[in-house]
């Protein structure tokens, strides 16, 4: 990570050394994911990859993304479609998007197999919806509804349109395709995600009963826990936040909302839980390696009440991510910080790709 100007790098906080011997330190991964020896195929090598892409979603431990690039970056066999797939995967999950798109074209131009050329143009699509790149992943879209027509692709335009000055109509049209599709579970389940986002772009009370049927059936589903706690807390329903953050403390973005609603009740926990996030957020930026500027500009926002570190963080971020929460963290803290330029080209960003939210009022200032 590039050095932030004006920030200061801290180092971690002093090491403990006093344990018993009994106490357990961390809990260390399964060895068949950790594993430093190189499998003997591509294949072998892509299903460990995958295995720990999986791994690294379900548990927001960063670690398994680490094991995955260590491992991709010294293979020195044939980059297959399919590994070529999963690395852009994980060059996503690393905030590495132009790394990303590159290995997902290649994938798109030279695969026969209409499967994994899906899979990469669906991969292709939610990036550019991430950048708030809207033509490109319009076009992606579209031809997944010609080679894979489904509930998935249907989410994929949805997600699109909602973004781009029709989120009513969106909804409505994704919301008659689920009701009369009897399609597999995943693509239910995409759908259903895709409902939850685009009713709280409009303000719907609909999007918590979207996103609890994909907790329902996907507890581990990180991305949908994290919007609906940040649904909840937008409410000041802060019972309810700390009910489905309890037990993610370890990821950063659900640790960081927990914090707020613990900040805002007065939990007797709230500085034990802020203290830790202050050294795990020192040790990243020391280490170099903060992944998730956006939930380093919140804690900075909303924890510590320093507007102008969070100004530098969420525009850093809102470089490469425009998702809503991006957007609106970004609007938020140049109002606190009153750096009106930041606002101003969000705001103009958001009248040309004609997209408005309920959740930042602020884009109307």
């Amino acid at each position: 990570m590039a050095a932030l100007p004006n920030v200061a790098i801290a180092a971690p906080g002093p090491i403990e050394k006093d344990f018993a011997d009994t106490d357990i330190l961390v809990e260390l991964p399964e060895p068949a994911l950790t594993t430093s020896e190189l499998p003997d195929s591509p294949e072998q090598l892509a299903n460990t990859v995958q295995n720990q892409i999986s791994r690294a979603r379900s548990t927001g431990d960063p670690r398994f993304l680490g094991y995955a690039d260590g491992m991709l970056q010294r293979w020195p066999g044939e980059m297959t479609d399919r590994l070529l797939t999963l690395r852009a995967t994980l060059d996503q999950s690393l905030h590495r998007f132009d790394s990303a798109r590159k290995d997902l074209e290649t994938v798109i131009a030279r695969s026969s197999a209409t499967l994994q050329k899906n899979q990469a143009r669906l991969l292709l699509a939610n990036l550019e919806i991430v950048q708030g790149n809207y033509e490109d992943a319009q076009k992606h879209c579209g031809q997944l509804q010609q080679t894979y027509p489904g509930l998935i692709a249907d989410s994929c335009t949805a997600q699109v349109d909602a973004r781009t000055g029709s989120p009513q109509a969106a909804y409505q049209t994704l919301q008659r395709r689920t009701d009369a599709t009897n399609a597999d579970v995943t693509s239910q389940l995409w759908a259903e995600g895709t409902l939850g986002d685009i009713a709280a772009q409009m303000g719907s009370p609909a999007a918590e009963d979207h996103w609890q049927t994909v907790l329902s059936i996907a507890p581990d589903d990180l991305y949908t826990r994290t919007q609906l706690a940040d649904w909840y807390l937008g409410r000041n329903q802060n019972d309810k936040v700390l009910a489905l953050t309890d037990g993610y403390e370890q990821v950063d973005s659900l640790a960081v909302i927990r914090a707020i609603a613990m900040a805002e009740s007065d939990h007797p926990n709230a500085e034990a839980l802020a203290e830790s996030l202050r050294e795990r957020f020192a040790e990243a930026r020391w280490r170099g390696n903060l992944l998730h500027q956006r939930d380093m500009a919140r804690f900075q926002l909303d924890v510590e009440d320093d507007a102008e570190t969070a100004l530098t963080f969420a525009a850093d971020n809102w470089r490469s991510q425009r998702e809503p929460l991006d957007t609106r963290l970004l609007l938020r803290a140049a109002d606190a910080a009153g750096d009106n330029e930041p606002a101003r080209k969000v705001r103009s960003w958001l009248k040309e790709q004609g997209q408005t939210d309920a959740r930042y009022p602020e884009a109307e200032s």
